[in-house]
């Protein structure tokens, strides 16, 4: 019997048309025969999700899990036929999905960028020192929304 333990991201790469959920040791774990296999950055090492389809792309990379000696190779698509995994994967990608995906800006408009974002910063620590809570809930949700 197989089933997934953990699944944490080590960190998420937005991409312009893809998410990728870099894996990494103790953040993810699986139950196979009641032993306890942790992942090992042998061979495959995120999973990629496309930002269109929502669907994971590398499905014929091999994850490589170990207990103690003992390691085993599993590929991604053997994997997505765990609802487990699936919900594991759908909750972490979900949080990058819902947001606008990054644009290629030329360096001009990612100055701009920088300073709206920057300045947003300011005006909230100013509404914080001022002690005005709409207008610091406001700029949150500016800055959710925009950046």
């Amino acid at each position: 019997m197989l089933s997934v333990q953990m699944l944490k991201p080590f960190y998420v790469k937005q991409e312009v048309d893809r998410i990728r959920i870099m894996l990494a040791y103790q953040y993810f774990s699986i139950h196979i025969d009641d032993k306890l296999y942790h992942f090992v950055p042998v061979e495959g090492r995120e999973i990629s999700i496309n930002r269109d389809t929502k669907q994971i792309e590398n499905t014929k990379d091999v994850l490589v899990f170990q207990n103690g000696k003992h390691m085993i190779q599993i590929s991604i698509l053997e994997l997505m036929d765990l609802p487990d995994f699936l919900t594991h994967v759908n909750s972490i990608a979900h949080r990058y999905l819902k947001k606008k995906k990054p644009v290629n800006l030329t360096k001009v408009d990612r100055v701009i960028h920088e300073l709206e974002m920057q300045n947003a910063k300011r005006l909230i620590d100013e509404a914080l020192d001022k002690r005005e809570t709409k207008k610091f809930h406001d700029l949150v949700w500016y800055i959710k929304d925009n950046f």
